[in-house]
Parts: C-alpha cells; structure tokens; sequence
C-alpha cells in the first residue's frame, strides 16, 4: 500500500509541475503585433506589396512572406552590433536569398528607430510590460534609436554571428549544413532539461543568428511544447514574453525560476548546468 501511495504522490507532483506550466492567454497570442487593431495587415499585404498596405509602392515589396512594409531605406545600410565586433551589411533587395531579408531586413523595418521612417514604430507599444522592462512609451525594443546606426549595445546578429559547435563557449552538437544536432552528452540532456528551440539562419553553411532566430513574431506570450517538440519538457503551452520561442517569464514569482537563463543557455553552453558540472534542471 504504501509504495502505491508513493507512485501516486509522484505521479500527482508531476502532473502538477504540467499543470503549473499551462497558461490560458486572456489576450491575442499577437499582442503587441495587432498593431492597434491592424493585425496581419500591419506588415502583410495580400495584394501588391506596400501599395496594397496604402503606402507608396517600393521595388521588390511583396516578393517575400507578402511583405507589405517600405523597408527600402534599410537597403544596404551598415550596422554594427555588440560593441563594434559584429558588422552586418543589410541586403539591398528584399528578393535577396540571404536569411537576414525575413530574418532581419523586415524586423528592422518596425523595430529600427530611425532608419525605416516609412514603417517603423512610433516609440509607441501596446504590450503590458513588467514595470523594469520599460513603459509603453519608451521602450527597450526601439533599436537604434539613439542614433543611425547605433547597434553597438545590441546583441550579436547578421550573416557573421555564427552559432558554433564546441570551443570555450559551444556545446558538445554537431553542425552540418548550418543545421545544429544537440546529440552531445551535455547538450542532449539540456534537451531533455529545456530544449532547443532556437531557429538560427543558415547562410555559407554555418548557422547565423538574425532576429527570427530568438523571436517568433506570431506568438507573443505562449509557447506550445507538444509530444514531436525538440524538448523533453511535459508537452503543454508555457508562458513566454517579447515573442520568444522558448519557455520565458522573468515574472516568475519563484525566486529559484531558472527558465529565463535556460533561454540563453540555448547558444551560451558555457553558462550552462551541464558544462559546469551541475545536474540542476529547470525550474519554474
């Protein structure tokens, strides 16, 4: 009897650790991308690129994912991201076949603060954002807003941010064709820990880190993790914010939550549990 209690009691702990997980979103998985009610329509256009989105018609708009935002003035424009190490030269064409056109080019159409005047936010958001994070009319996601340019304290991205395999910082994965297997003995049980979700852009073969490879911009605060997902966490839909593609909530009222650290240890191995010689997992 009493060992069939114990079953029952882990069993139980563990369906509460699911259940723990799962949110019931009480506002559009969109978010701050309804863009005041605009919806797809703010940056999609169905019907003639940016002439069918009421702007003025720009060359190549519409070619990719139906893009109906002016990003024309990005063509070409040189940023440099963390610190000066990282120099991206951004495509002059949105038919480009290069993973920072829908990666980056159309990300900073919005998000860039100076750059992309025909498109870009209004330093306005629409997204509830916990109190350190900024406040609806200065917000942290305005890049280079400081400046043309002026990416230096942005994390590294473009066609030479690479994600590596091994080295000082890397996990134990594999990378063939741009494409990262966390087979390791270290990476594959931060696999069954918290998963890889990440979404890095292949370009010469290498994979490369552009804003999609963080951001998922059709989901804002839920991710779903089902039983085919690349994680061994339960299946379920787990909180996240800004778009993330993994579990994520720096509001977590446990004060061990390690979930938003999981997040970077995604790329950053070198932070990690398992390569400092821990077996602490995730906690949420």
């Amino acid at each position: 009897m009493r060992r069939i209690f114990l079953v029952v009691l882990v069993l139980l702990a563990f369906a509460g650790f699911a259940m723990a997980q799962l949110t019931q979103p009480t506002t559009d998985v969109l978010g701050a991308h309804l863009n005041y009610g605009r919806g797809c329509t703010a940056c999609h256009s169905p019907h003639s690129g940016t002439a069918g989105n009421g702007q003025r018609s720009s060359a190549g708009s519409g070619s990719t994912m139906l893009w109906g935002e002016d990003v024309s003035s990005l063509y070409g424009k040189t940023i440099t991201t963390d610190g000066g190490k990282y120099v991206e030269v951004l495509p002059t064409s949105m038919s480009a076949d290069t993973p920072d056109v829908s990666g980056m080019l159309t990300c900073l159409g919005c998000h860039d603060g100076n750059m992309a005047p025909a498109a870009m936010m209004k330093n306005k958001v629409y997204e509830n954002l916990p109190s350190t994070y900024g406040n609806r009319n200065s917000i942290p996601t305005l890049m280079a807003s400081n400046g043309a340019g002026s990416y230096m304290s942005d994390h590294p991205m473009g066609l030479n941010a690479t994600v590596d395999c091994g080295g000082t910082s890397g996990w134990d994965c594999t990378e063939a064709n741009g494409i990262i297997s966390m087979r390791g003995s270290a990476s594959s049980r931060f696999i069954t820990s918290y998963g890889f979700f990440v979404k890095p852009g292949v370009y010469n073969n290498k994979a490369v880190v552009v804003c999609t490879t963080c951001h998922e911009p059709h989901s804002m605060n839920v991710v779903t993790i089902g039983h085919s997902s690349n994680s061994g966490l339960p299946p379920g839909t787990y909180t996240t914010m800004f778009f993330l593609r993994a579990p994520y909530n720096p509001n977590d009222t446990n004060p061990m939550s390690n979930q938003t650290a999981q997040f970077c240890r995604q790329c950053h191995a070198d932070k990690s549990n398992e390569m400092n010689g821990s077996t602490a997992g995730t906690v949420f």
